[in-house]
């Protein structure tokens, strides 16, 4: 199922994912070879990253409701609302992942970087 929501992504959902991943990478790579400057770069490329997040979840959220305003109103709708809040809610979690990731390595690098010091 997951695999199929990815499949079926936007390119307004792409370009979030890349926006949150861009961050995941480079806080590998202050992991491996922690550098001030690459922690500079952290802190307005999460932000960029929570607010590519955020927006990811507002467009699929005016998706859900523009295919539900095209449901018959003789139809019933709950499940198509759970399938519709499910898939929205996809993207932006995907997005969270990258970001918690992103800190747990530049933790990783904050701790090597101590000890590189002592």
């Amino acid at each position: 199922m997951l695999l199929d929501t990815l499949k079926q992504l936007g390119l307004a959902a792409l370009a979030g994912l890349f926006v949150t991943a861009a961050p995941m990478l480079l806080g590998m790579a202050f992991a491996v070879r922690p550098n001030d400057r690459w922690l500079a770069l952290m802190r307005p490329l999460t932000l960029a990253g929570i607010f590519a997040a955020v927006a990811n979840l507002f467009v699929g959220l005016a998706n859900t409701f523009i295919g539900l305003s095209r449901v018959p109103a003789t139809e019933p709708v709950g499940q198509r609302i759970a399938v519709m809040l499910a898939e929205t809610s996809v993207v932006p979690f995907i997005s969270f992942v990258f970001l918690s990731t992103a800190w747990l390595c530049v933790a990783i690098g904050m701790r090597r970087q101590a000890s590189f010091l002592t």
